[in-house]
């Protein structure tokens, strides 16, 4: 089954979401850069067929980790709305803009799952129908949540060795 072949017209009737997220204030401040290219997403989404008026951008989270220790409420919107079946695709630059926590990640995967959504980042798209797709949309999510636990745990090695 080729990408775009995952599009159907089931995915085309509903609204696309476009779930913006960067984990800290500094970063929204200092690399624009990548906030304008989540927001660039949203022509990604026109160029697979939803309109514009179709397209929802959720950036409440800009500025909040994705760890699951915070609370957002953008993303808690984005399960809502995938839970309600009003959507029909997930865009985000890559997966782990979506959350940290392989637990939360997976919960919204398997609603995306039940409700027919697909998920849509740089590297392909992603139909939670399919067991490979889940598979890798998983290992991504894994691997996200992985490279959260180094980050933080290096950066407190670094300071305890700091502070000796």
């Amino acid at each position: 089954m080729t990408s775009l072949s995952k599009i159907r017209p089931e995915h085309l009737n509903r609204i696309a979401i476009v779930y913006i997220r960067q984990s800290t204030l500094n970063q929204v401040r200092y690399n624009q850069e990548s906030t304008e290219r989540q927001y660039a997403i949203q022509e990604k989404a026109m160029n697979l067929g939803w309109t514009q008026e179709q397209i929802q951008v959720i950036d409440e989270d800009l500025g909040i980790s994705g760890s699951g220790r915070s609370l957002r409420q953008g993303f808690q919107q984005l399960v809502a709305q995938v839970s309600f079946g009003e959507v029909g695709a997930v865009f985000g630059l890559e997966v782990s803009r979506l959350a940290r926590s392989s637990a939360e990640l997976l919960r919204l995967l398997e609603l995306c799952g039940l409700f027919n959504t697909i998920v849509v980042d740089e590297d392909g798209i992603y139909d939670l129908g399919d067991f490979n797709d889940r598979l890798i949309l998983g290992f991504k999510g894994t691997m996200s949540e992985a490279e959260l636990h180094f980050l933080y745990n290096g950066t407190k090695r670094l300071d305890t060795k700091s502070e000796k």
